[in-house]
Order: C-alpha cells, then sequence, then structure tokens
C-alpha cells in the first residue's frame, strides 16, 4: 500500500498547480424554471469575503464551466491522509425575484467537474430570508457512525396481496434527513437518480477507476431499492422511504454537489440492482470505508484497489458478496411517460416513438429556450438530432446527437418535471 508522505505545506504550495472545474445549475424552487441572469459569487469557504470568482447564468440557468484550485489528485486515491482531498468553495446566488442562496462546502477534485444544482424560491414562496445549504466532510474524510449490521435479505410478510410483485424504479423517495426516530428531521421528496447521484457523491470519491465507480453505485442502488421493495420504514410506522442517517442507512445531504462522471454512470444503469438466484427482492449490500470501519459487505477503498487492478464491476462485486450475486434490470420505471424502444434513435429513425420524443423536447423547449423547436412529424432527421445534442449539453450527456438509454429516460424525467406546477416536498 502506498505511503502518503505530503505535508500539509507540500500540499497547499502543489495545490497551485491542480484545478477542478465547477458548473453551477440554478432552477427556481417551483416547477423547473431556469433562472436567467442570477449572479453567482464563489469564494473559498475559508475566506469567503474574498470572490474568486464571479458569473452570470445563461437562458438554461447555467454558469459557464470554471477553473478552480484543488489539492493534488493522489490525496483522493488513497486512504492514509489525513489532508482533505478537495477543496470547499462557498457559492452564493442572487437574482431578481428570487431569494438569496449560499452553498457552503461545495467540493472540488483535481481533474474532476463538480456539478452544483441551485433551487431557489421565489420573494414570498417562503417565509426565510436566505435559503443556506451546509455540505458537511466527505464521509470517507469526515467522522460518521458506522452501519449497524443487518441481514441482506428482510423477512417479508405473506399477505396474500398481489403487491411488490416485481421490482420498480421509483419516481420519488422521502428521505428522512435524521436518525429513524427523530421526529423533528426534515423529510424530503428526491427523484430516484438524484438521490443515487446524491449518495454516490457524499460517499466515494469520484477520481477512482470507472469499474470501482461502477459497482459501488450498484450497490448503493441495491441497498436502496432493497428498502424500497420491502417498505422497511413505513413497515415500523414511519412515513418515509429511507434516512440520511450512516447508521442506519447511507449518506445523502440536502443540495450537495454532485460529479459529472458519477452523474452520467447513474443516467445509464439506474434501473440496476444486485440479486441472488432465488430472492425476489433486491439485496440489502452492506458497505463500509474498509479502513476505519469494517464490515461484512464490500469495502469501499478495497473496491478502489480493485478497480486498479482492472477488476470489472461485476468481479468486485463477486470478491465482497460471492459468486452468485448478479446484475438484475428492473422492468418497470415509474413516473415516465413511455419506456425506452430498446434501441438508440438516430438519423434515420422514424415511428411513434420518435413523435413523442420530439413533442417532449419542444414541451421540454418552452422552459429551456436554446433548445431549438422541432417539427413533431415522427422522423428523426438532422433538426431533431441537433435539438438532442443541445438538450444532451445541457444536462450533461455526452453530445451525440443520438437518443440513447441515458439520453432517453433524462428527456422523460425533465419533460415531466417542466409539465408539473408543482413539484412535492
Amino acid at each position: 500500500m502506498p505511503e502518503n508522505n505530503i505535508t500539509p505545506q507540500e500540499a497547499e504550495a502543489a495545490a497551485a498547480s491542480y484545478t477542478g472545474t465547477m458548473k453551477i445549475s440554478v432552477v427556481s424552487s417551483i416547477g423547473l424554471v431556469p433562472v436567467e441572469g442570477a449572479v453567482v459569487t464563489i469564494s473559498y469557504t475559508g475566506d469567503p469575503q474574498a470572490p474568486l470568482n464571479m458569473l452570470t447564468t445563461d437562458s438554461s440557468g447555467q454558469t459557464p464551466v470554471v477553473s478552480l484550485p484543488a489539492p493534488p489528485l493522489e490525496l483522493s486515491l488513497q486512504p492514509e491522509n489525513e489532508i482533505m482531498p478537495y477543496s470547499e468553495y462557498n457559492i452564493t446566488v442572487t437574482a431578481e425575484g428570487y431569494e438569496p442562496v449560499l452553498v457552503s462546502g461545495s467540493e472540488v477534485f483535481a481533474d474532476q467537474l463538480a456539478l452544483q444544482p441551485i433551487r431557489m424560491n421565489p420573494l414570498a414562496a417562503t417565509e426565510d430570508d436566505e435559503n443556506v445549504v451546509i455540505i458537511p466532510a466527505h464521509t470517507l474524510f469526515g467522522e460518521y457512525p458506522p452501519k449497524i449490521p443487518e441481514d441482506e435479505i428482510k423477512p417479508m410478510a405473506e399477505t396474500g396481496e398481489i403487491v411488490l410483485s416485481r421490482v420498480v424504479i421509483p419516481e420519488y423517495i422521502i428521505v428522512h434527513d435524521g436518525v429513524p426516530s427523530d421526529p423533528t428531521a426534515t423529510n424530503y421528496w428526491v427523484r430516484y437518480k438524484d438521490y443515487i447521484k446524491n449518495v454516490a457523491s457524499c460517499e466515494i470519491y469520484s477520481t477512482w477507476p470507472e469499474s470501482a465507480l461502477y459497482a459501488n453505485i450498484l450497490v448503493i442502488m441495491s441497498f436502496t431499492l432493497n428498502r424500497v421493495y420491502t417498505e422497511w420504514y413505513r413497515n415500523q410506522g414511519y412515513d418515509f422511504t429511507i434516512t440520511s442517517s450512516t447508521a442506519y442507512d447511507q449518506k445523502w445531504v440536502y443540495g450537495r454537489n454532485i460529479f459529472e462522471n458519477i452523474d452520467y454512470l447513474v443516467d445509464t444503469i439506474f434501473a440496476n440492482y444486485l440479486s441472488r438466484p432465488g430472492v425476489r427482492q433486491p439485496i440489502f449490500t452492506s458497505y463500509c470505508d474498509g479502513r476505519r470501519v469494517t464490515c461484512a459487505g464490500l469495502s469501499q477503498w478495497g473496491s478502489k484497489y480493485l478497480g486498479d487492478q482492472g477488476y470489472s464491476p461485476i468481479e468486485i462485486i463477486r470478491y465482497y458478496y460471492g459468486n452468485d450475486m448478479y446484475i438484475n434490470t428492473a422492468e418497470i420505471i415509474s413516473g415516465v411517460p413511455s419506456s425506452y424502444p430498446g434501441y438508440a434513435l438516430g438519423i434515420g429513425a422514424s415511428g411513434d416513438k420518435v413523435r413523442q420524443l420530439q413533442t417532449q423536447l419542444n414541451r421540454i423547449a418552452r422552459n429551456y429556450p436554446a433548445i431549438p423547436t422541432i417539427t413533431a412529424d415522427g422522423i428523426y432527421g438532422p433538426l431533431t438530432a441537433n435539438a438532442v445534442s443541445t438538450f444532451q449539453g445541457i444536462f450533461g450527456l455526452p453530445k451525440t446527437g443520438v437518443t440513447d438509454y441515458a439520453t432517453w429516460y433524462e428527456i422523460s424525467d425533465i419533460y415531466v418535471g417542466v409539465t408539473r406546477i408543482a413539484e412535492p416536498g
């Protein structure tokens, strides 16, 4: 195991030559309306009165990508250090007609693109003078309670009703932001994919090998879907799906930033979970950091080292959970207007699925005018490809102009978001 001999002084000096990047997206908390012309100010969390950058959002509510100093990349690739492997930034956002927002502790790693979502409350929508988001230390760096052990397969009552007969990807889950027994903790309605992206950004470093990220995201999703499938907390009389406590569940932080590679990986595999033969429920996949805390399930740092050695995601999974664990895919995804056709749509495609796609893009374009309006004729021509490419650029997908699995469901999600008057929560 490599030793880390970098002193804090050397790390500070080296940080001058390392940079990460950040992009901020600003939307109204009511509906999915981008906030154009918002003024975004970035400063070090440790020196909030000295702005480093001042940016303005475009018609899609987004800032340009900005480079920011970050600690050396090596710090996030090995556990034996006491130096924070990321920089923390404060982000303040003001816009006419909205309450100001402050995010404190947004994380930037070397060579990584951080995506910071901002939700602004219209004036008079709430009684708050300012919306403040505090992002605590990353779970691999800060001190958090270890997970209370649980069985990986939960007993389920035989009610005789045909419920939960198959795994369904929920549209929303309800996150209780505290321990289960705390009645003062807030419950948040969170879109399923957004929840997974948030947890993964809290629990693992985005600088790790892609196979390790993939394996950890699978574990996080299976853990979550086991809570959904077994109605674990509802069966105990609670009104939420899962908590943000590391002692009971997995870390989730309201308003935190996520990372581009995690964002895209979740978009491509969000319907997956882990199964064992003959077991209907998603497996409750325990995991821990593997250094300060050990457990019967996956070691996060261990998975990183296996990824370094060329292990595939399923090989990493089976290393920790056994050779009878396999990747399954949910048949049903809740809250989408129409399921993926089963193949990518590109120039030359035609039919009802293309027409649905065009209609959804045109509705999204009313909120995001950078997306060109197209004729919903069911023919996937260059204009449709251009509209798809523009959508992909706004929402963090590769700009191919081809509607693949990740793009289809991202368009579906955004379409549902813009057609709702207001989201729950």
